[in-house]
């Protein structure tokens, strides 16, 4: 009878190479580059497989936008235990893996000091950050990034920071200057010298307020319908001293010159001696006595002394 029973197990038992298949482990390859998303590794993002090992946690992921590495022997004994055979083929010392992540515009950082300077003051700032280098967050990181602490001099315009990029995330110390800008009436094209100015020529630009000038223009209704003395170029300042009042009496023009004192009023012709607006006074000389006399132009042909005297 046990002849018979050892002989059945024999014919209906499965090859021994079956049987050790059944519990051999699966070969795997470890993929090229490693990146992971989420803030941990796993076997799956190893080596690509699905199933229950694929989520076996391995190590913590670095920091976004960070690399790691790990042991290539812990790597293949932790596979092993879950039913998975590496070989390490390539006899890799360190397994590199690296934390997918977006990067913060430094733009939006700036941005977000200078509206933080805004509100303390009520000005606007150029801010200008310093040594600071790209600045991840997770892919899946909802909402902006805040400014946790910021201590700024306004003496100097120097700044210090601290950046939380996400939930969770080590502050990023941030450095820089801030400077208080200006809005100030700029041109919009070129303008040549004896042009007259219009609405349609002016422009803003913030400018740092400690580079305007004490005789910058800004009003720009003190620049519409003034003559440039010189070719200007567009996004600069105005210096008062570029405009003019659109000439009315030209250098060697000859005017009627008006004298008046109570109960007296005299008449002469004289010369222009410089280029003048309206209201604007300047040196004329009297054809007929010779002498040269200040007067204010009152218009075309036309001017009152103001002051007179031998040249």
């Amino acid at each position: 009878m046990k002849h018979i029973f050892f002989a059945l197990i024999l014919i209906f038992a499965p090859p021994p190479q079956i049987i050790a298949s059944a519990f051999a482990d699966e070969a795997v390859m470890l993929r090229d580059d490693i990146r992971v998303a989420d803030d941990v590794v796993t076997l799956g993002d190893l080596f690509g497989v699905a199933g229950e090992a694929a989520e076996i946690v391995v190590a913590r992921a670095p920091e976004p936008g960070r690399r790691t590495s790990l042991d290539p022997d812990y790597i293949r004994q932790t596979a092993r235990t879950h039913g998975l055979a590496w070989a390490n083929p390539n006899r890799l010392r360190r397994v590199t893996i690296e934390r997918a992540s977006r990067m913060i515009d430094s733009d939006l950082v700036m941005e977000m000091i200078s509206a933080e300077l805004n509100m303390r003051d009520g000005n606007e700032y150029d801010v200008q950050l310093s040594g600071v280098g790209a600045v991840h967050m997770p892919l899946d990181a909802r909402g902006l990034p805040e400014i946790s602490t910021l201590d700024f001099i306004a003496r100097t315009g120097v700044f210090q920071a601290e950046l939380i990029a996400y939930e969770g995330a080590t502050p990023v110390r941030l450095t820089g200057r801030a400077y208080a800008t200006l809005d100030v009436p700029v041109l919009a094209r070129p303008i040549a010298a004896g042009q007259r100015l219009d609405h349609n020529d002016i422009d803003w630009m913030a400018v740092r307020a400690d580079r305007v000038r004490a005789d910058a223009v800004m009003d720009p209704d003190n620049m519409v319908g003034m003559e440039t003395r010189r070719a200007l170029r567009p996004g600069e300042p105005i210096r008062a001293f570029d405009l003019q009042a659109p000439v009315v009496v030209a250098r060697g023009e000859t005017v009627n010159l008006v004298f008046s004192v109570p109960g007296l009023t005299l008449t002469a012709r004289a010369r222009a001696l410089e280029d003048a607006g309206e209201n604007e006074i300047i040196r004329f000389v009297n054809l007929q006595s010779n002498r040269t006399i200040d007067a204010m132009v009152e218009g075309p042909g036309r001017a009152r002394v103001v002051t007179a005297g031998p040249s």
